[in-house]
């Protein structure tokens, strides 16, 4: 249990993710405190990861067909034209959250200061593992991965992020973080891809908003939908 993201919001990312394993692009995760999320994203990466036709539909390893969120149909499948294996990319610095800016500043407590939500990287390596899923130290194309980068956001190069991106979850509570993620995502995303900020309308955690809103301002061409504290960030059409 992530106590951090109600159930109502892991219900809904993972339904945004679900909706994203179509789009082009792995998918990231900027901020995972305990892996909770991760592991959800895992297995439904892991789960996906099967052949794809070009009718919609796709094969399970154990043999029977389910179909593809495509909505489409055929008697006959032909041969497989790919897959949807994709790889979620893991961020976080495992050192705590950094300080806070002027625009973290907020009336409903104190709490969230530098260093807390401390979890080490081992910690939640071991736990992916336990839940049967793989780590690797680049994408794999047979099967999906998972890639585990320990960092401050703002020390992130461009080597340590994939080329395209279907669907992002910035979880990183403070504006730098959000702010940093934002412009690490946006030049990677597919055009049909889902971007997903934590914590958008959290007293306690006011800088998310401002980022988010601040990202509107110079980006007109996305539009933004509001589920609890999910702030949903997608291209207009």
């Amino acid at each position: 249990m992530n106590d951090q993201v109600t159930p109502q919001e892991t219900a809904a990312l993972l339904d945004l993710a679900n909706q994203a394993l179509s789009v082009p692009g792995d998918f990231v995760e900027l901020g995972c405190y305990r892996g909770d999320t991760s592991i959800l994203l895992g297995q439904l990466l892991q789960k996906a990861a099967r052949p794809l036709y070009p009718c919609g539909k796709a094969v399970e390893n154990s043999g029977k067909t389910s179909v593809h969120p495509v909505e489409n149909s055929c008697k006959n499948l032909p041969a497989p034209v790919g897959n949807l294996c994709k790889t979620l990319w893991i961020y976080d610095s495992f050192a705590g959250l950094p300080e806070k800016t002027r625009e973290d500043a907020s009336g409903a407590g104190t709490n969230f200061q530098s260093g807390e939500l401390f979890v080490t990287k081992r910690e939640v390596t071991d736990k992916l593992r336990r839940h049967g899923l793989k780590i690797s130290s680049h994408p794999l194309t047979d099967t999906s991965s998972i890639i585990v980068k320990k960092a401050w956001f703002d020390q992130l190069q461009a080597a340590d992020l994939p080329d395209r991106i279907a669907f992002a979850f910035c979880d990183g509570d403070l504006y730098s973080s959000i702010t940093t993620s934002l412009q690490l995502v946006l030049p990677r995303l597919s055009p049909q891809g889902i971007i997903v900020v934590h914590d958008y309308n959290n007293p306690e955690l006011p800088g998310s908003a401002r980022a988010v809103d601040s990202f509107l301002k110079t980006h007109p061409d996305f539009t933004l939908k509001v589920h609890y504290t999910l702030a949903i960030l997608t291209k207009k059409c």
